[in-house]
């Protein structure tokens, strides 16, 4: 259900082409997360000066912030080949032995959601990311015996959105632990520039920061409400993407200048209707939408949270003035 939101920070399988397409190539077009950006630099110009693989690097930060495309950019910066692979796709110690024994020299592994393969299977990377060896147990009780397999010189870079959950074993084998914060509107603004071009259309700056305004601080939110704008343009004859076609477009995907959209204001509806504005317990909540915890707490309740919208007490949620004015502002429109 998630990925169907166009707010949603989840790539989704159908988008993945359009990605590619608008992701940066280089440094010089990778825009915010500074400190990251500047720290993966030095690392890469080191590599390059000792000739030696990279040192291991940790991203962590929601989803949709950049992750897999500064990944991309190290491989092509390295000059080294990009391999890519999600966590829960790791099933067996004979997968991910597979993947490190075809690994050439420097070449860089990117593990999307590490923090999700399985504690068997992580643990064939410590010997491998410290020694560059696989430790490989053969047999079973007495008669057990370990065999060292030799593997080229490589790169991990992992990439978790709760970096809680990784063992510490495997967090301290990372040279370098990265976080991505929310983009500003102002590197959003100019992510919806440069991609607009790439997309081939032409839009106001007006238009242009709604567009950054209500994209919840995600690039990847941004780029598919450009998209959809640019869909709406399109249909309606227009070469300029305007702000009249930016507020029509939200408003046909229930979208409001705030990033909200019907579900978020489901939630805000619901506990100042029901519940007096709370405070609510989160089963009594989950019980009138008819939606599960995880689903409420892991998808909608993040950015409500973030943005003060919905204030967590030891009583359970309330919602705050802010969320009270912008229903109101909201109902008037």
């Amino acid at each position: 259900m998630d990925e169907t939101r166009v707010v949603s920070p989840i790539e989704n399988e159908n988008e993945r082409t359009h990605e590619n397409r608008l992701r940066p190539r280089d440094f010089t077009e990778y825009i915010g997360q500074t400190k990251v950006v500047q720290n993966i630099e030095v690392m890469v110009e080191s590599a390059k000066i000792r000739k030696q693989a990279m040192d291991h690097a940790l991203l962590s930060g929601p989803p949709g912030l950049g992750k897999t495309s500064l990944a991309m950019i190290v491989a092509n910066a390295l000059g080294s080949e990009l391999h890519v692979i999600s966590g829960p796709a790791i099933e067996r110690k004979g997968d991910l032995a597979a993947i490190l024994t075809n690994l050439q020299p420097r070449d860089v592994l990117f593990i999307d959601e590490i923090h999700r393969m399985h504690i068997s299977v992580e643990e064939i990377l410590y010997s491998a990311m410290e020694d560059y060896r696989l430790d490989i147990v053969i047999g079973q009780g007495p008669a057990a015996r370990t065999m060292q397999i030799e593997i080229a010189p490589f790169t991990l870079i992992g990439a978790t959105t709760r970096s809680g959950l990784l063992s510490n074993p495997l967090r301290d084998r990372f040279m370098a632990n990265l976080h991505f914060d929310f983009y500003k509107p102002s590197e959003l603004a100019r992510i919806v520039e440069n991609n607009a071009a790439k997309l081939g259309i032409k839009i106001e700056d007006e238009a242009r920061d709604m567009i950054a305004s209500c994209s919840r601080g995600t690039p990847r939110i941004a780029n598919r409400v450009l998209r959809r704008v640019r869909d709406f343009s399109l249909v309606r004859g227009k070469d300029v993407i305007c702000p009249n076609e930016v507020s029509t477009s939200l408003g046909l995907m229930d979208i409001d200048s705030e990033g909200l959209d019907r579900m978020d204001r489901k939630i805000l509806s619901v506990i100042q209707d029901y519940y007096g504005g709370g405070p609510v317990g989160i089963e009594a909540l989950c019980a009138t939408l008819s939606e599960d915890r995880t689903t409420i707490e892991d998808v909608f309740e993040p950015y409500l949270l973030k943005e003060g919208f919905i204030l967590r007490t030891p009583r359970g949620r309330e919602i705050s003035e802010k969320a009270k004015e912008h229903l109101v502002k909201f109902t008037e429109l």
